[in-house]
């Protein structure tokens, strides 16, 4: 398995030879001044919510790559007006693709597409194959659903979690997230790309070493090992 974060709440997963795509925002973050759009590899796309800074290249990176895009039912369709081709499932539901199993879980948030449109329910996603078991959480509350996430699925072996605060947890409601999965690996998003979701990654470190859990707070175009 590879991960490389490409900023914001965008992730690159490699994994059985096919590139997860999450939440692509590359353009429009003033972060991402190294990474060719054009560059980007993707067999499928996983957008956690319609929000633009969740979905602001898709339609280019489809272009590029044909990738095809997993989501809610709504963002879904509302993409194959757009010539784009997916899998629209929703909240509690799970896809087999032969390479991996993917669940999309609760998340609370707030979900509209570019045109303003209903964009359905925000979620997350559980991924798994026979060797690994990860969490993105994307855009969210806290919320209690989490706790359902280690007797539904099996055990994580890492988890991306939004910290920025504001608009989704901050870094201290995210350590409790972690004990809600039961996960002690965490790799951190949705921070630094604005002003309001600036971070202290020193005081976030500690916080997070202080409850015995990991936290790596990768920077734009970084390869992460987990």
């Amino acid at each position: 398995m590879e991960i490389q974060f490409l900023g914001h709440s965008c992730f690159l997963i490699t994994m059985n030879d096919k590139n997860l795509l999450f939440d692509p925002f590359i353009k429009g973050n003033p972060n991402n001044q190294n990474i060719d759009l054009h560059s980007i590899p993707a067999d499928y796309i996983l957008l956690t919510h319609g929000h633009g800074d969740h979905t602001g290249d898709i339609l280019e990176i489809i272009q590029n790559t044909k990738a095809e895009i997993i989501s809610n039912y709504e963002i879904v369709n509302y993409y194959n007006t757009h010539n784009a081709k997916g899998y629209g499932i929703n909240l509690g539901g799970q896809l087999n693709l032969g390479f991996a199993n993917i669940k999309m879980v609760s998340a609370i948030h707030s979900s509209s597409l570019p045109d303003g449109s209903y964009g359905g329910n925000p979620g997350g996603f559980v991924i798994w194959d026979k060797d690994y078991c990860f969490y993105v959480s994307g855009d969210t509350a806290l919320t209690l659903d989490m706790k359902l996430i280690p007797m539904t699925c099996p055990a994580l072996d890492f988890a991306i979690l939004c910290i920025g605060d504001l608009f989704t947890m901050g870094y201290k409601d995210a350590a409790l997230a972690a004990d809600f999965i039961q996960c002690k690996n965490i790799i951190a998003c949705h921070f630094d790309t604005f002003p309001p979701i600036v971070i202290n990654k020193s005081e976030v470190q500690s916080y997070f070493q202080s409850k015995d859990l990991r936290i790596t707070i990768p920077k734009s175009g970084e390869k992460i090992k987990i």
